[in-house]
């Protein structure tokens, strides 16, 4: 059903006639087709059908020749196949274009539709476009594009399907891209290149140098996320670029490395411009290696002063290459350069030429100059001494003035040499002097030296504060205060005053000790101080001291002033030392800090539940006098907490707490009968308004505790590390003991502290002996038991001893395999033995001349003759020797005399002939008498074993 056109083209002169064929026939006289139809050098089929098939010839014919052309029409009919493999699975990146192919093949030309998944709607428009060859476009895949496509192929004779899939990929991104490095020789470096990619894909990272491979050195270390290389090089600088690569698309980035380190030293140093204190040095710069340089150093050594030590002389900027040198007198100058960049200073350049300058007088004088001294009648100037370099000349000498300063006039001098202080003596104590120090040389002095005030020695105080008074503020504070002494007392700088002060003793008679003494500086020229830290309700003695450099001068009277009452300490301590059904017994210490009178006590408590919430608070006051109290109407099986704390005029002090437990207890009831006697005292008692009563009174006795118990159950069990003891306890006591005694013996108890736990192995117990456990409390001297457990008898059970099994022991084993095999060998050796002649007649000569009714046999079943013959099969075991006691020898012993009786002779080979025909033997076995025939005569043919 499709269209089609046959066109034949031809030209010539004349023009050519073109005439149509159909199989050889004229088309015009073939059958006629609706579907055809020729127009001049052409045929056009409409709708063809497969009886349009043939072969057609164009012959174009003018006058003067013609030309023939065929031509074959087929007119196919076939159902549509899809060529496209099946299942295909195709995989692009997120954004990109994706192409699904459907090649086709039917005729009619096939028409293509595609569905994706369940869908029913055909894939039309945006985002697909259908290409006339079948594919399925997708302009920009997403996510969502994924999943399943059907291609159907269709056309009037049938129908074809295909199934395809597209998967849609994450693209791979480079987030973390290398950075530019700048990096110091012998250094590590590393770029980092952190990459996202789909995770159904295989990344492969590369990393490429200047677009080439990474150089073949162990130094590059690849990573999965990063490049490092160590102890970098100049070489190691370019541009490196990480690629990450999957099987679908890739990303890259790049960095560069640039490699820098100290710069090369300046050279070719020259002396320029030369003057007596001038000159000018120029050089070359070395290579910068990637960093600039900032500055350039110019240092010097001075060969004649101080030869090999190279000092900064001075530094002028990286940008240029020479530099004016102002030069000292009497120096023999060398000069160095040395060249500063980012990473730091180049190595030094070589020295330059010496050049020398003159001496001059000294252009400066010493430095440091100050006078103090030493002891009260002396005067010590002290100086730097100058260098060669400040000299300016040879003969360097010092010239020492001084004089008393508002005194003298003139200036009292010494010239010293190669020394840098100068001692003054027989002066005035603690004098103001003016020192001054000059510098003298070859050539000349020095500029006027500068005038320094120093004082001669210091000597101790010798007047003591007066006016000394004290002001108490209160029981910690104290202020005091005092007249300084005049300047002149101090013959020295006045460095401060001393307060030394004391606690005498306390006020309250039952603190009476004494605290050692205690020592405030107050520093400058002071007049008071304050005392903090003091005692409450003490008696205090203080003093007061000047002091200078050399020390302290004499002590003031010494005063004492009391401080008022103050807040007491904590109680010394706070105890429970009973605790019934509904109360509790508390004990407690005065403090050992009174601070004054005690005026009386205050204990607050309250209840803790089990969440430990507080309960309502109870406040007791108690007078100073008291020492224990007992709380009644508590509450049975309750947590308390106490709060305790001492009271004087001045305030409450701090609080102590303690917590305690009231347990119930149901108490025990009995019965007692008492019985009337007259003969003693009676349990009987007349009542009240009631006659005697003789006879039996009833009586309920009801024994209640006074404390309730603070043990529970105490329970043992035996482990592999000893007895384990563990125990209920609800007491305030922290010293508990496990004490423990043999069964029935009289020594005293064993006692293990256990330190807080309820429970204790107890290592060590001899096997087999019985023990009486328990469990103590004791109180705080550690000696009083105030609670104490019921005693548990507990049995060290003893370890039944190993019995070893001799069967399931190696060397048992052993030993019964080596039997078994050596009794295998002895077996082997016997049999052997037994084979050892093979089948010999001598042996049946040898029954013939004994008894047929008794056949010897060797009692030892090894012990066979060496004629043993293995075709009798007789039975080893209850073999007999012959009736008349006769035992054969051994066949070694026998002799062909033995045979001589018998039938048989010997041929002249030597074998024995026919004594074996018509021979019978009987033996008798175990089991009773067994009749054998001889064989007939053998064959001697067979017999070719005994010759």
């Amino acid at each position: 059903r499709e269209k089609g056109q046959l066109i034949c083209r031809a030209s010539g002169t004349p023009k050519p006639t073109i005439n149509w064929a159909m199989n050889g026939i004229p088309i015009e006289n073939s059958p006629e087709d609706p579907n055809r139809k020729v127009e001049g050098d052409t045929i056009i089929f409409e709708e063809v059908q497969t009886g349009s098939s043939a072969v057609y010839q164009c012959n174009a014919s003018n006058e003067y020749g013609y030309l023939l052309s065929n031509a074959f029409v087929n007119v196919l009919s076939e159902t549509p196949r899809v060529l496209t493999p099946a299942n295909k699975v195709y995989q692009v990146i997120r954004n990109n274009h994706a192409l699904l192919d459907c090649s086709s093949f039917g005729s009619p030309i096939p028409k293509i539709t595609w569905f994706k998944d369940s869908q029913s709607s055909t894939l039309e428009g945006d985002p697909y476009l259908l290409h006339e060859n079948g594919t399925l476009e997708i302009y920009v895949a997403q996510a969502l594009n994924s999943g399943k496509y059907i291609c159907v192929a269709r056309n009037t004779l049938g129908i074809a399907e295909n199934h395809v899939y597209l998967e849609v990929k994450e693209p791979t991104r480079i987030l973390k891209q290398p950075k530019y490095k700048v990096a110091q020789r012998n250094r590590n470096v590393v770029f980092e290149c952190k990459v996202k990619h789909d995770p159904t894909l295989i990344p492969i990272m590369i990393w490429l140098k200047d677009n080439g491979e990474l150089p073949d050195d162990e130094r590059f270390l690849v990573d999965s996320d990063s490049l490092t290389i160590t102890d970098v090089t100049e070489n190691d600088a370019g541009t490196y670029t990480c690629i990450m690569n999957t099987s679908l698309d890739h990303d890259s980035a790049s960095a560069e490395l640039t490699v820098v380190e100290q710069p090369d030293p300046p050279t070719d140093l020259e002396l320029t411009d030369m003057k007596p204190r001038s000159v000018q040095l120029t050089w070359i710069p070395g290579d910068e290696h990637n960093s600039p340089i900032h500055k350039f150093v110019i240092q010097y050594t001075d060969s004649l002063h101080d030869h090999g030590h190279w000092h900064n002389l001075t530094h002028v900027p990286g940008s240029k290459t020479t530099a004016h040198l102002q030069l000292s007198p009497y120096v023999h100058y060398t000069f160095r350069v040395l060249a500063l960049n980012a990473v730091g200073l180049s190595d030094p350049s070589n020295p330059s030429h010496m050049y020398k300058t003159n001496p001059a007088a000294p252009e400066e004088n010493p430095s440091g100059v100050k006078g103090f001294g030493t002891e009260h009648d002396n005067l010590m100037i002290l100086w730097k001494p100058m260098s060669g370099l400040q000299a300016n000349g040879p003969g360097l000498q010092y010239k020492v003035m001084w004089r008393q300063k508002d005194v003298d006039k003139n200036w009292t001098s010494v010239t010293v040499a190669n020394v840098s202080k100068f001692m003054v003596s027989g002066t005035p104590t603690f004098t103001p002097y003016e020192v001054k120090v000059q510098a003298i040389n070859n050539n000349g002095i020095g500029p006027d030296p500068a005038v320094v005030t120093g004082h001669s020695g210091e000597d101790l105080p010798v007047q003591a504060p007066d006016i000394v008074q004290v002001l108490v503020l209160n029981s910690t504070l104290a202020e005091v205060n005092w007249e300084p002494v005049p300047p002149k007392t101090v013959r020295g700088h006045l460095k401060g005053y001393k307060v030394y002060y004391w606690r005498e003793r306390s006020l309250h008679k039952h603190n009476p000790h004494r605290v050692e003494q205690q020592l405030l500086t107050f520093s400058g020229n002071k007049s008071h101080g304050m005392l903090p830290g003091l005692q409450p309700y003490s008696l205090y003695l203080f003093n007061v001291r000047v002091y200078n450099g050399k020390g302290e001068g004499p002590a003031s009277s010494n005063l004492q002033f009391e401080t008022p009452e103050g807040v007491p300490g904590r109680p010394s301590f706070l105890r429970i030392t009973n605790s019934n059904l509904d109360s509790l017994t508390l004990e407690w210490g005065p403090p050992n800090d009174r601070n004054g009178h005690l005026t009386g006590y205050t204990l607050k408590y309250q209840p803790v539940n089990n969440s430990n919430d507080l309960g309502p608070m109870e406040e007791l006051a108690l007078p100073a006098n008291k020492t224990s109290i007992t709380l009644p109407n508590l509450k049975y099986s309750t947590r308390y907490k106490f709060y305790f704390n001492a009271k004087t005029g001045q305030g409450a002090g701090p609080v102590i707490t303690e917590e305690a437990v009231t347990i119930m207890d149901e108490g025990k009831c009995f019965t007692h009968t008492a019985l009337a006697s007259k003969t003693g005292p009676s349990l009987c008692s007349p009542l009240k308004d009631s006659p005697p009563l003789y006879g039996c009174l009833l009586l309920l006795l009801c024994s209640v505790h006074p404390a309730a118990p603070a043990f529970g159950n105490v329970s043992s069990s035996m482990g592999e590390d000893g007895m384990l003891i563990s125990w209920e306890y609800w007491g305030a006591e922290k010293h508990v003991y496990v004490e423990y005694i043999v069964k029935n013996d009289n020594k005293e108890w064993q006692k293990e502290y256990v330190n807080g736990s309820q429970a204790y192995v107890l290592k060590g117990l001899k096997e087999g002996l019985s023990y009486r456990v328990r469990v103590v409390a004791k109180g705080h001297d550690n000696q009083a038991v105030l609670h104490q457990s019921e005693e548990v008898l507990v049995t060290v059970p003893a370890m039944p001893s190993r019995q070893v099994d001799i069967a399931t022991q190696g060397w048992f084993i052993g030993l019964m395999c080596a039997i078994a095999l050596l009794i295998l060998i002895l077996l082997i050796i016997c049999f052997i033995k037994r084979n050892k002649g093979g089948k010999y007649p001598v042996k049946e000569k040898e029954d013939a001349h004994t008894d047929p009714e008794f056949q010897p046999m060797k009692e030892d079943d090894c012990t066979f003759g060496e004629y043993s013959d293995t075709e009798d099969h007789k039975p080893l075991k209850g073999s007999r020797t012959p009736s008349n006691g006769t035992v054969h020898r051994d066949s070694s012993d026998d002799s062909l005399v033995d045979y001589g009786g018998g039938d048989g002779q010997f041929n002249e080979d030597g074998s024995f002939i026919g004594q074996y025909s018509g021979k019978s033997s009987i033996r008798e076995t175990a089991g009773g008498h067994e009749r054998s025939e001889a064989p007939s005569p053998v064959n001697t043919t067979t017999m070719n074993s005994f010759v």
